[in-house]
C-alpha cells in the first residue's frame, strides 16, 4: 500500500485547486503542503497525513488541512474551511493506483495563532484507501 497517502494528497490538492469558489476566496496558487511565513494570507495548507494499517489491503489516513487568514477575526478562516469541507467531505476522489473507500470530515477547530494577527481553522478528515 506504499504510496496511497501520496496519491490521496495529490487527489485532495487537485480537488481544491480545481474549485473556482475556493480560488476566489484565497486566490490562485494559494494551496501549499507547508505553512509559508512570508506568503500573503489567506491560503490553505495540506498540513499533515498520518497513515495506519487498516486491514491486509487497506490504510487509514488522518488528514489535516488548515485555512490561514490574517483578516480581522476568525470569519474568513472559517468561511474558507467551510468551502474545503464542502469539497472534501464524502466526496469520491480518483486516486492514482488506489481506491478511496471514504473521506469524511471529523472536526474543525478555529483559533488565533499566538502573538500574531493570523487565524487558522484546522480541519481533520479521515480517509480509508485500498
Amino acid at each position: 500500500m506504499a504510496g496511497s497517502a501520496n496519491a490521496l494528497q495529490s487527489a485532495i490538492f487537485s480537488r481544491l485547486t480545481g474549485d473556482a469558489t475556493l480560488t476566489g476566496m484565497i486566490g490562485a496558487g494559494a494551496i501549499f503542503d507547508r505553512r509559508l511565513t512570508g506568503k500573503a494570507m489567506p491560503y490553505v495548507v495540506l498540513s499533515e497525513v498520518v497513515t495506519s494499517d487498516f486491514g491486509p489491503d487497506a490504510e487509514e489516513h488522518l488528514v489535516t488541512v488548515e485555512a490561514w487568514s490574517d483578516a480581522e477575526g476568525r470569519k474568513q478562516a472559517q468561511e474558507i474551511a467551510a468551502q474545503v469541507k464542502v469539497l472534501l467531505d464524502g466526496t469520491a476522489l480518483s486516486l492514482a493506483g488506489f481506491v478511496l473507500v471514504n473521506l469524511m470530515h471529523r472536526s474543525t477547530r478555529a483559533r488565533r495563532e499566538p502573538k500574531t494577527r493570523a487565524h487558522v481553522a484546522r480541519m481533520e478528515f479521515r480517509a480509508v484507501t485500498e
